[in-house]
C-alpha cells in the first residue's frame, strides 16, 4: 500500500482530492433540484423565512468561497502536521503499527472518529476554539454548500490527531483516515434526506442527526458531535434526535456574506471582551470559557454568537 501511494503524484495521495468531483456533482444536483422544486422554493418553510432544503445564491457562493480558501490554508496546516507527526512517529512512538494489518486501519479510522468527537465537542464549549469553528455554523441554510463552509484555522485539529502517530499509526494513514471522515461528513449536510433505516440511524451520523447539530434551537444546542459514528454521542450523553425542523445558524447571526468577517468576528469579539473586563480570572473566562460565558452578575458579552 505504501509503495503504491509513493508511486502516485503527491496530490493523489489524499483521498479528499478524489472526492472533489463527487462534492461538486452532488452540489450541482441538489442546487438544480432546489430550483426545480418550486413548491419548496416559492413557499416559505415552517419558520416563515427559509424553504426546506433551499439555497440562497449569495449564501451558497459565500460557502464555496470559504471552502476554496480552506483548501489552501488546510494544505499549509497539513504540511506542519506532517512534520510533527513524522517526528512523533520516528522518535517517540514505542512501536510502529503495520498498515498491512486490519487492526491498524481500525485504530486509525475509529481513533480519528473518536478524537474528532472530542475536538468537536471542545470546539463548542471552549470559546477560543469555537472562534475557529463558528464559521461553519454561520449559514442560515443547510445544504451541500454549507458542508464546504470550512474554517481556515486547523491548528486545534492537528494537535488533536497527535495521539495516533504516538500510538505508532503511520502519519499517512492518519491523513487518510481523517480524509475519509471528512468525505463522509459531506453527505450529511442536506435536508433532502429524511430519517434512514433505524439500525443505521442508531450507529452512524446521518442528515437527521447533523441537522440537529446545526440547529440554533435551545433543544438542539451542543448536540450530535459525531463525525462518522453517532454512538459517541449516545455513550457520552450528547445525543438528541430530530423532533422538528431546526432553525439554522448562530444564536446571534453575524448578518454578512463577507468571508473575512465570518472567519474572524469571534476573535475580534474575544479581544473586545477581554479588554473591557478586569481581573485575570474574568479574562481567562472570556477566552477559555464556553461561548456565552460572562462574569457573575453581568450580561452575556455582546460579541458572543455561540
Amino acid at each position: 500500500m505504501q509503495d503504491l501511494l509513493a508511486a502516485l503524484p503527491p496530490q493523489m495521495r489524499d483521498p479528499v482530492f478524489f472526492a472533489v468531483p463527487f462534492f461538486l456533482l452532488l452540489l450541482t444536483i441538489e442546487w438544480t433540484a432546489a430550483r426545480k422544486l418550486e413548491t419548496l422554493e416559492d413557499r416559505a418553510g415552517e419558520d416563515g423565512q427559509h424553504p426546506a432544503g433551499g439555497y440562497h445564491t449569495r449564501d451558497a457562493w459565500t460557502s464555496l468561497s470559504m471552502g476554496l480558501v480552506s483548501v489552501v490554508t488546510t494544505a499549509g496546516w497539513k504540511f506542519l502536521a506532517l512534520l510533527g507527526y513524522a517526528a512523533l512517529y520516528a522518535y517517540v512512538a514505542p512501536w510502529h503499527l503495520s498498515p498491512s494489518k486490519w487492526y491498524t486501519w481500525v485504530i486509525a479510522i475509529v481513533g480519528i472518529d473518536l478524537l474528532w468527537y472530542l475536538y468537536h465537542r471542545m470546539a463548542h464549549r471552549v470559546r477560543l476554539v469555537w472562534a475557529t469553528h463558528q464559521a461553519h455554523h454561520s449559514s442560515q441554510y443547510f445544504n451541500f454548500a454549507t458542508a464546504l463552509r470550512q474554517k481556515w484555522n486547523n491548528s486545534g485539529e492537528i494537535l488533536m490527531w497527535a495521539p495516533l502517530p504516538l500510538l505508532g499509526v503511520p502519519p499517512w494513514m492518519v491523513f487518510f483516515a481523517f480524509s475519509l471522515n471528512l468525505i463522509y461528513q459531506f453527505w450529511v449536510h442536506t435536508e433532502r434526506i429524511d430519517k434512514l433505516w433505524r439500525p443505521f440511524e442508531f450507529v452512524f451520523n446521518t442528515p437527521s442527526h447533523h441537522r440537529v447539530h446545526h440547529g440554533m434551537d435551545p433543544e438542539y444546542l451542543d448536540k450530535n458531535y459525531g463525525g462518522i459514528l453517532i454512538i459517541w454521542d449516545r455513550m457520552f450523553g450528547t445525543f438528541q434526535p430530530e423532533v422538528f425542523r431546526p432553525h439554522y445558524g448562530l444564536t446571534k447571526q453575524v448578518g454578512t456574506f463577507n468571508i473575512w468577517r465570518l472567519q474572524t468576528h469571534e476573535y475580534v469579539a474575544i479581544g473586545r471582551d477581554v479588554r473591557a473586563t478586569r481581573g485575570l480570572r474574568n479574562r481567562l473566562g472570556y477566552i477559555f470559557g464556553p461561548p456565552g460565558w460572562a462574569p457573575r452578575g453581568s450580561e452575556m458579552p455582546a460579541g458572543v454568537s455561540g
